[in-house]
């Protein structure tokens, strides 16, 4: 029963349904009426509440960020994007797919053509209604053999789009995906204007909360409520002012001294004394986080495995865990799918061996190892300290380990998919397929091992084709264990999300962990007390 008294409750905050549709609802679950009340009380004060402008204090976010939905890499980006656009597709606060601007869609039975059905009467903030023509503009921004997006993994299986009627759009894809769904609440593909056939992205016109008034890449973000918003129980502030603060110190400070109401990516080693401090609420969310260091397997020395064995033989994950994340996750075992992902396979975890280690080196033909790591805490929180670690612990082996500090600024477009070896995040994918697809499939735009294995690439269509469950578990098994064995990149640790706000700033018993606060979607989810 509790769980549906939980549906209750999030349908009355969200504004969904008024007081006697849940007075009524409880009472189908047996609640007395005395109770039902005392719950809709309880359950009224936590309502949103319109109003307010809400500050936010983002880690993340560079100078050559651009409003180009093709290139977004940070919580910064995320934040504006989902801020102001929809996408056909959403995970909402309990980890459920849910649409977003598609009412509901279905497949045919090789899930090869998947028609989605829009929701009527959607408009842009220029007064322009959402129609197909629209949803397809936007998907074939990021189509096309030199696309640069980083969601052209996703949209690559589409062999065609089309438009039956005003609302609704038909995927034909090359293959079967039963995932495809998941993938349209990626949040580089949201729904833009189509102009004369282009998705207009320059004008920054969407469907979503707010409207875009001023744009600093790196700097600052200001937007305010759109007033014809079509989603009820979404938006709830006045105004939005988003803050790239890189250094965490100072990120801590501003929250701590009421400069900003929400911060992203509390630093674990005094998060504890930030808690203590009257009117700031921690909180802490477990999703699909991983911090990684990959290697470009294209150039020597990482484009040999057994150098690349050698690397993972000499960290050691659990002194990074309780160095690093100080508790606050899980270890990882250099493959990315987290265990609360469908088709997580149970390996034999990895563990800091310098024999073997050596061992390795050895069958490279080496007996020592000079390797440079790029590092910089836009990486994630404590990546510097992470890769001084990493330096101690692969000494013994024989293999030094050269840091190269590189600036917070522009590190995504600077040093991430150029440096030979770095320090890296990913989060947010919620299927073993856009996981590997965006990630380490053979020519993916973020494939940033540009590791390419041919049995990988035979199993990653198999799997995404493959209707039967048993056989899919098989499949993403063996992926995952040829990931740990052959892929390019030390993936040491599943992190948990840790944000601070005011506690004024409130929202739903439930927080989305598929992306940063609440899957980036806190922008519309939340409200002031």
């Amino acid at each position: 029963m509790s769980r549906n008294i939980d549906y209750l409750h999030r349908q009355f905050t969200a504004g969904r349904i008024g007081r006697r549709d849940f007075l009524q609802g409880a009472a189908a679950l047996g609640v007395t009426l005395g109770a039902a009340q005392s719950l809709l009380v309880s359950t009224a004060q936590a309502a949103p509440k319109k109003g307010g402008r809400l500050r936010v204090g983002l880690a993340e976010g560079g100078s050559t960020d651009s409003l180009d939905p093709q290139t977004y890499t940070d919580i910064y980006m995320i934040s504006v994007g989902f801020a102001t656009h929809n996408t056909l597709t959403e995970i909402n606060p309990a980890g459920e797919l849910v649409g977003d601007a598609a009412e509901g869609w279905e497949a045919s039975a090789d899930a090869a053509t998947w028609t989605f059905k829009l929701r009527k009467g959607i408009e842009f903030s220029n007064g322009k209604t959402m129609t197909a023509k629209d949803v397809i503009a936007s998907m074939n921004h990021h189509r096309g053999e030199d696309s640069k997006s980083a969601a052209k993994s996703n949209v690559d299986p589409i062999e065609s789009i089309n438009a039956d009627g005003d609302n609704t759009v038909v995927f034909n894809l090359k293959s079967g995906n039963a995932d495809f769904p998941y993938l349209m609440a990626d949040y580089h593909l949201l729904i833009m204007p189509d102009v004369d056939g282009k998705a207009d992205w320059q004008n920054f016109i969407g469907t979503g909360g707010y409207i875009l008034e001023t744009f600093e890449p790196g700097v600052r973000t200001k937007l305010k409520r759109n007033p014809n918003y079509w989603k009820e129980g979404r938006a709830h502030f006045d105004e939005l002012e988003l803050l790239v603060i890189g250094d965490v110190n100072a990120r801590q400070n501003a929250v701590a001294t009421g400069e900003v109401d929400v911060i992203s990516r509390c630093d674990l080693k005094t998060v504890h004394l930030l808690a203590r401090r009257p009117g700031i609420r921690v909180e802490e969310e477990t999703g699909f986080l991983h911090y990684t260091a990959p290697m470009n397997t294209t150039v020597a020395p990482f484009d040999n495995n057994d150098v690349r064995l050698a690397l993972k033989y000499a960290v050691n994950r659990d002194q990074l865990m309780d160095k690093i994340l100080k508790g606050h996750g899980t270890l990882a075992n250099d493959q990315p799918i987290a265990p609360s992902v469908p088709f997580h396979a149970d390996l034999e975890q990895r563990v800091y061996d310098i024999d073997k280690a050596k061992f390795h080196l050895k069958k490279a033909g080496l007996s020592n190892l000079t390797v440079d790591l790029s590092a910089a805490d836009a990486a994630f929180a404590g990546a510097v300290d992470a890769a001084v670690l990493m330096k101690e612990q692969a000494a013994p082996a024989g293999i030094d380990i050269n840091i190269i500090r590189e600036p917070n600024d522009g590190y995504w477009s600077n040093v991430w998919l150029k440096k030979p070896w770095c320090m890296c995040y990913w989060g947010g994918r919620p299927t073993c397929d856009w996981m590997f697809s965006q990630a380490y499939a053979e020519g993916a735009n973020w494939n940033d091992t540009y590791w390419s294995h041919e049995r990988f690439n035979m199993l990653l269509k198999a799997g995404r084709g493959e209707l039967d469950t048993a056989k899919r578990a098989e499949i993403y098994h063996e992926m995952q264990q040829i990931l740990r064995d052959e892929g390019g990149t030390v993936t040491w640790g599943f992190a948990n999300y840790v944000y601070a706000m005011s506690d004024k700033v409130q929202h739903g018993p439930d927080v989305a962990a598929n992306w940063e606060l609440d899957g980036g979607r806190y922008v519309e989810r939340w409200w002031y007390a």
